[in-house]
């Protein structure tokens, strides 16, 4: 069944301090493109259907004006080279450690994900923590759970791990005994902010 997001514009809207009207505006567009993923049942972490995280990472970045993308056409290339072709930043490391963990409960490898996307080296060039929370949000709508939406409320929990994680080096001993941490970590703090007023059926 497709979800509608609700209440996300205001929350966007009103944080702590303002933010750019270009940034809410993307990741409204965002949101709505999860919201199409979830209605029609994509598999974005299949063969053929990880362009999808591309898009939205471009979304985040561009939104939907074909003159953003036009005027950005360079850094979008170069972030779609290291999507596909960089080893050690690309999407094949995600799908890969999705793969893996494919069995585990929702919020734990939605969290894993984020870690996987937000650690150095980042899958992005640019975006990561915006398109990330996107893609957390598309993994918990898929299972029935509601998205992950940054609040005044909930932005401190968020921000201290998301730090530790973009500091982490994936393919580090050190990343093999702190990941798991933070996965977990993670994984509590979007179970415990899981908010159904988001979405309505």
């Amino acid at each position: 069944m497709q979800r509608h997001f609700a209440r996300i514009n205001a929350e966007l809207g009103a944080p702590r301090e303002p933010l750019d009207d270009r940034i809410v505006d993307n990741m409204l567009v965002g949101y709505a493109y999860v919201d199409a993923l979830v209605g029609s049942g994509t598999d974005t972490f299949a063969l053929g259907h990880v362009r999808h995280l591309l898009e939205l990472n471009t979304l985040v970045l561009c939104g939907a004006s074909e003159a953003r993308r036009a005027a950005h056409a360079g850094h979008l290339a170069a972030t779609e080279h290291r999507f596909y072709e960089d080893r050690a930043a690309g999407v094949e490391d995600v799908v890969e450690w999705y793969a893996r963990h494919r069995d585990e409960p929702s919020w734990s490898r939605a969290a894993g994900v984020y870690v996987r996307i937000l650690s150095t080296p980042q899958l992005f060039i640019e975006g990561n923590h915006r398109t990330a929370a996107l893609i957390v949000s598309y993994l918990l709508l898929r299972d029935g759970h509601p998205p992950f939406v940054l609040s005044a409320e909930n932005a401190a929990a968020y921000l201290e791990p998301s730090t530790a994680i973009r500091a982490l080096h994936k393919h580090t001993a050190t990343a093999l005994i702190r990941a798991p941490l933070l996965r977990r970590r993670l994984a509590a703090l979007l179970e415990r902010y899981a908010d159904p007023s988001y979405v309505c059926a």
